[in-house]
């Protein structure tokens, strides 16, 4: 009898551990006990182990008498989740004398079925990147999470399907060097991000007139901006919204790696890596938690996921307020800060906000068709956008009504080539490069004209002395706020970097201000 040794890791909210898998085996009846703070899933492995292993043509731990004791370290830690079956199994052949290999700088992870096959798992790309950091050279996961894990430099990754077929891999107890060779695991190829050209429903083409919304669709896309689009129901502000993504460029290979971690951790990476920014829309009926991120032991919400991407609300005052107001951490700072009886967590959520919303809760305020709600339901209506919510959006598009002539008429780009969406995004993509060149020697994370801070403002923006004092003489009129006046400045930043101005002149700053909502959000802005 004797003791063994692998490593494993754990993804832990948005990052990872590297996790000692020991097995001490002992004379006296069967026993079987895994310590180190396992939860319920961590429990039951040993049924998974002890099948697996009998399936892969060895004997089952629980036909022997002896006491097993599993240990996971560190133990104060809580071990979650099925990863560490993999190597569980491993570190008990290896106590048993039943297999032989040297498992120092090799990470083991994934979940084994009762026939010994290997599962996909959840959080392999951050546990990939920590045992590269930590100095691993080998990492041994399941097929399904090998082209993530492929995405980190420095180590090499290997698919596994099988726990047999692993261990013929590794096993060199009475193996032949030929034999060895036979059973060697491929290695999995690095993953090298390529540009795709996504399809999506959903094209500038297809949106008939709404030019005033495409053109501030446009002003976001390249500056990072937040968005608003109001109007009546029925004029396309959905559409406008799914076709948005369709002008971002591609992710960089850090941006791939940030998104991909988060939507691997959450377990919604559909079986392959995020290149393109990330879309989601949660219903209005979203739980707080659902859409913010918490719970006992905080995980990541919709704003979260959206890292990266965009976040689209649709119908926004119908959103619980609270889901409303705890928007405003992460827009102004790009994180979100969570904090529980059980542990505090902050989440990156660096997205570009989309709303949309009606005039009123039946849809026709200030529109050909009578409003029917009652003055309470429109003033409750109203209050739920607050000031400081409202001061974080940098664009407030009306999309209004179109009429049947206009609908009727062909118009629009080639669907083949796609014509207008290409130039609006080719566009896009020339204004973020004179962003990067200008931000080049500042900090890490300034990458976007909405990135700058007050200190970085005034020095970058290069604002003409006539267009800083015309938006001065505007501020005081429109009583605009300190963060109102530097968002405007920003805006009108991304809206000379379309024109390829070097500085920012009069007509930059003037229509930049006509995006700022004006008075109270019912009544005369809408």
């Amino acid at each position: 009898m004797s003791f063994s040794k692998v490593q494993s890791a754990q993804a832990i909210l948005l990052k990872a551990i590297i996790v000692d898998v020991e097995v001490d085996l002992s004379r006296g009846l069967h026993a079987f006990s895994i310590v180190g703070l396992p939860d319920k899933a961590v429990e039951e492995s040993r049924d998974r182990i002890c099948a697996a292993i009998k399936n892969s043509g060895f004997e089952s731990p629980k036909s022997k008498n002896q006491k097993v004791i599993i240990s996971l370290a560190p133990a104060d830690i809580k071990k979650e989740g099925a990863v560490f079956d993999l190597a569980m199994a491993l570190t008990y052949l290896l106590a048993s004398d039943e297999i032989l290999f040297d498992p120092s700088k090799k990470v083991f992870l994934g979940e084994l079925s009762l026939d010994g096959k290997v599962r996909k798992v959840s959080g392999v790309l951050s546990a990939v990147r920590e045992a590269a950091i930590a100095g691993f050279h080998e990492a041994y996961v399941p097929r399904e999470n090998a082209r993530e894990a492929a995405l980190i430099e420095g180590i090499t990754v290997f698919p596994v399907e099988t726990l047999k077929e692993l261990i013929d891999h590794l096993n060199t107890k009475k193996k032949d060097k030929a034999s060895q060779e036979k059973f060697s695991l491929p290695m999995q190829e690095k993953t090298v991000i390529e540009s795709v050209i996504q399809d999506f429903d959903v094209d500038f083409f297809d949106i008939k007139g709404q030019e005033s919304a495409k053109r501030g669709l446009e002003i976001a896309a390249a500056g990072g901006h937040n968005i608003t689009l109001f109007g009546p129901p029925g004029t396309g502000k959905t559409m406008l919204a799914k076709a948005f993504i369709n002008i971002l460029p591609e992710l960089s290979y850090e941006e791939t790696l940030e998104a991909t971690a988060i939507h691997s951790v959450a377990g919604t990476l559909k079986g392959d890596i995020i290149t393109h920014p990330p879309f989601r829309a949660p219903h209005h009926t979203s739980s707080y938690v659902s859409v913010v991120g918490g719970g006992n032991t905080p995980r990541p919400g919709e704003i979260t996921l959206a890292h990266k991407g965009i976040l689209f609300l649709d119908e926004f005052p119908e959103f619980d307020r609270r889901v409303i107001e705890a928007l405003r951490q992460p827009l102004e700072e790009r994180y979100i800060n969570i904090s529980r009886s059980k542990g505090s967590a902050l989440f990156p959520a660096d997205f570009i906000l989309i709303a949309a919303m009606n005039p009123c809760p039946c849809g026709n305020f200030g529109s050909d068709k009578p409003c029917v709600c009652m003055p309470a339901q429109l003033i409750r209506y109203q209050r739920k956008i607050s000031g400081p919510i409202m001061d974080r959006i940098d664009l407030w598009i009306e999309v209004g009504k179109i009429s049947s002539e206009k609908l009727s008429k062909q118009e629009g780009g080639n669907r083949e080539g796609r014509s207008e969406t290409m130039e609006v995004k080719e566009r896009v993509i020339q204004a973020r490069q004179k962003q990067l060149q200008r931000f080049k020697n500042e900090r890490k994370n300034m990458r976007i004209n909405r990135d700058m801070g007050a200190k970085e403002l005034l020095r970058l923006a290069q604002v003409k002395e006539g267009a800083m004092s015309l938006l001065t003489q505007s501020a005081e009129k429109l009583g605009l706020s300190p963060r109102s006046f530097h968002r405007s400045i920003k805006l009108a930043r991304t809206i000379a970097d379309l024109e390829d101005s070097p500085e920012v002149e009069e007509r930059h700053v003037l229509e930049a201000l006509q995006y700022r909502p004006k008075g109270q959000l019912l009544g005369s802005s809408l």
